[in-house]
């Protein structure tokens, strides 16, 4: 019995979220087919200029916006952003600095201090058990 080895395959918005594009600002060719393994791969390590583009200008998808903003996706809904930027709009919003982005900046701080606070607590009782 011989097994017959077939390419693993994503449908284009996993790869475009793998590749943290917004997969409406993709070319078409890249919307209408499936990705496989390696096809990812290559897009990974040695990017066409459609991407190197769409990576550095936009539109950004929501989980990219929130990193540039330093904010959680959660934040950017609560914030009214329901859409995907362009680099310039994400820019644009860190030298406004609306009140909201504040809030949000701050909530994710306190986030962040909370998590590292459970981990070394967490890493303090696993050193006393040991």
């Amino acid at each position: 019995m011989t097994s017959h080895k077939t390419a693993q395959t994503m449908k284009p918005a996993t790869a475009a979220k793998k590749l943290g594009v917004y997969l409406q600002a993709t070319p078409a060719e890249f919307q209408e087919g499936a990705v496989s393994r390696t096809e990812l791969n290559a897009l990974q390590t040695d990017p066409p200029a459609w991407l190197v583009e769409l990576r550095r200008t936009g539109p950004h998808p929501r989980p990219v916006v929130a990193a540039k903003l330093g904010i959680s996706i959660a934040g950017l809904a609560r914030g009214g952003i329901t859409d995907a930027l362009t680099t310039e709009q994400v820019d644009a919003l860190k030298d406004e600095m609306p009140e909201w982005l504040q809030k949000e900046r701050a909530t994710q701080a306190e986030v962040r201090k909370e998590t590292a606070r459970i981990k070394e607590r967490n890493a303090e009782r696993a050193a006393r058990s040991n």
